[in-house]
């Protein structure tokens, strides 16, 4: 583990950025929980350059509407293979598997996790799968595993600080 060489976040959606649960109500329509505290630490990182992505198996228009309201530009929904989609995008922004901490939850996301720089897991992910990450969060899925994640880098790589500074100056403009 390598704090200081992350160029590149890449999270799952369910179960990372949502509590995992995948809800239908009669009409068939689909609902999810995102975390307000989650949304700014992801706001926290786009003032360090540090890229995020989101890479997932479902496809969601929630999702999408999440992403549009953060500005998060790197979204690829309904892959079934993330450890080729990684590598394609990897190739994209000119990084290298060193450059790449993940944050998954479960076996689709363990060939990217195995391969990449760090790898993390909300506190409710199963055992096996926090046995063989490099982190496991204190929170979980969808309660601010993902801005616990994101603080941990910033502040391993010494960009917490002014990264805050230049959050809560966009705010007060």
């Amino acid at each position: 583990m390598n704090f200081s060489k992350i160029k590149l976040i890449i999270l799952d959606n369910d179960g990372v950025l949502t509590d995992g649960k995948i809800i239908y109500d009669n009409n068939e329509l689909e609902s999810k929980n995102y975390n307000a505290k989650d949304g700014l630490g992801i706001k926290l990182l786009q003032f360090s350059g540090i890229e995020l992505a989101i890479i997932t198996g479902r496809s969601s228009r929630i999702l999408e509407k999440r992403c549009k309201d953060l500005q998060i530009k790197l979204l690829f929904q309904g892959v079934r293979n993330k450890l080729r989609k990684t590598s394609e995008l990897l190739e994209e922004l000119n990084l290298k598997w060193e450059n790449v901490a993940y944050m998954g939850d479960d076996w689709n996301d363990m060939p990217v996790m195995e391969k990449c720089n760090i790898s993390a897991t909300p506190s409710d992910a199963f055992d096996d799968i926090q046995n063989k990450v490099d982190l496991v969060m204190k929170r979980k899925g969808g309660e601010g595993a993902v801005r616990e994640f994101i603080e941990l880098i910033l502040k391993k790589q010494g960009k917490y600080e002014e990264s805050l500074q230049k959050l809560l100056n966009h705010l007060r403009s």
